[in-house]
């Protein structure tokens, strides 16, 4: 926490404000009430903080759509391919040039190479992290695992600091929460994310609990909200806990989830015209990802979503050349409908995945888990288009140069959200934690530093 608190000499001089003369008749007074100076001087500057800890106001990005490929995704067979290093590195995938002078990226994202004026390839994430679990906490929260404190993910920090828009749950997940890191960690489990329950893909697509039980109309649908306040108020003047409180602002907006033809409406994806599902795909990358457009579109702030399985500790070419085909039409289609509805400049879309994977081609033909570089891609909401930053070394084994870490990513996303990072939630036992644990914006990604 050094140097973070304003007003404290002990921590950094330069920081500390002047007493004015008005200061000391201040300090004169609460002295007469039995505080001491340096009692004084921690009040100044808990209203420092408080300042900083304010309510956050919307930055240039009003959404996020983050796209998470669970497993690791290689690096090599994607976003940063390395076309003359040694077969034994490079792989047995080719590359393809982009819309950007002297950018390649695999030969499966075609539709891809031809937006790419419009993302950011970050080519020189790293973490220490290789075993599944702590890489993935790390991709979800922004922080390193704990073994003493659950932090909470993007998501839920996002909805903690806006709440919901338009009777529409602040955080989706699509098809379902990937991993209790996607949760709400030390915040109250009332910023958990709303889970579909289905995936979007399937022919019969319906989102769990969103229509009302047979038999019921819009009176007794009414009447049984009433009765349930009733009973909210008797437990709340008995007893008050997270639970309880979690459970209030479930039913709450659940009830105006249900009761708002608009919101319902948005979870609809029949809604969307065949030519455009096709357009996107008919199937899991596609719809998902035209579905997380969709809740944007309406109002959602956050939606995490899943695709694929890129553990490839074998066969490699082939567990690519099964999935990226697809997800590169869903992705590029994303991008190209939020720029013409005017999307795009609000909302952030960002791909990620736990780790990379290793420089060197292993004994069957596939790659084993690599943390210390692998690739993230952003767009939109304030994100340059058309760069790439950072790079890896020739056999895509370490950053070369600009190494990103979780924390700066992190600080940046918040940054284009209007989140500080170093604003302070509280956690159990009444200890404040920085949303970020340390970290800067990178403002060479930014249109607008």
């Amino acid at each position: 926490m050094s140097g973070t608190i304003r007003g404290t000499w002990q921590d950094d001089p330069s920081h500390f404000h002047k007493p004015t003369r008005r200061s000391f008749l201040q300090v004169g007074i609460v002295g007469g009430l039995g505080l001491t100076l340096g009692e004084y001087f921690r009040l100044t500057a808990r209203a420092d903080n408080e300042n900083r800890d304010g309510p956050s106001k919307e930055g240039p990005a009003k959404s996020v759509i983050h796209i998470f490929m669970p497993g690791g995704m290689a690096h090599q067979e994607s976003w940063d391919p390395k076309p003359n290093a040694p077969i034994e590195y490079r792989g047995e995938m080719t590359s393809i040039k982009t819309k950007v002078d002297g950018v390649f990226i695999n030969e499966c994202l075609k539709q891809t190479a031809q937006i790419a004026d419009k993302i950011t390839i970050c080519r020189s994430m790293t973490h220490g992290e290789a075993a599944h679990e702590r890489g993935t906490h790390n991709m979800f929260t922004g922080y390193r695992p704990s073994p003493v404190l659950v932090y909470p993910s993007f998501g839920s920090v996002v909805s903690h600091e806006f709440g919901p828009r338009n009777n529409l749950p602040p955080y989706v997940c699509i098809p379902s929460q990937p991993t209790n890191f996607a949760g709400p960690g030390y915040l109250s489990s009332s910023f958990s994310p709303f889970s579909l329950g289905a995936d979007p893909a399937n022919g019969n697509f319906q989102v769990q609990d969103m229509a009302l039980p047979a038999g019921v109309d819009d009176k007794r649908f009414t009447s049984r909200k009433n009765m349930l306040e009733a009973v909210n108020d008797h437990f709340a003047q008995k007893e008050k806990s997270d639970n309880l409180d979690a459970m209030d602002t479930f039913y709450q907006r659940a009830y105006a989830l249900i009761s708002s033809q608009k919101a319902r409406e948005a979870f609809d994806i029949n809604k969307e015209t065949p030519a455009l599902r096709d357009e996107y795909g008919r199937n899991a990358a596609g719809q998902r990802l035209l579905l997380a457009r969709r809740l944007v579109e309406a109002g959602v702030r956050f939606v995490s979503l899943t695709y694929g399985g890129w553990d490839l500790h074998g066969g490699i070419k082939g567990g690519t050349l099964s999935q990226l085909p697809q997800f590169d039409q869903a992705y590029a289609s994303l991008i190209r409908d939020l720029d013409r509805r005017g999307l795009l400049a609000s909302t952030v879309v960002m791909i990620s995945s736990e780790f990379g994977r290793t420089p060197k081609i292993n004994a069957t033909a596939g790659r084993d888990h690599w943390p210390k570089v692998f690739s993230v891609v952003l767009a939109g909401g304030g994100f340059k288009g058309g760069m790439v930053y950072g790079s890896s070394d020739p056999t895509a084994a370490e950053p070369e140069d600009d190494p990103l870490v979780i924390d700066d990513l992190s600080f940046t996303l918040y940054n284009q959200l209007g989140i500080r990072g170093d604003k302070r939630l509280m956690s159990p036992g009444n200890r404040p934690q920085r949303i970020v644990d340390s970290g800067k914006v990178i403002k060479a990604m930014l249109e607008k530093a």
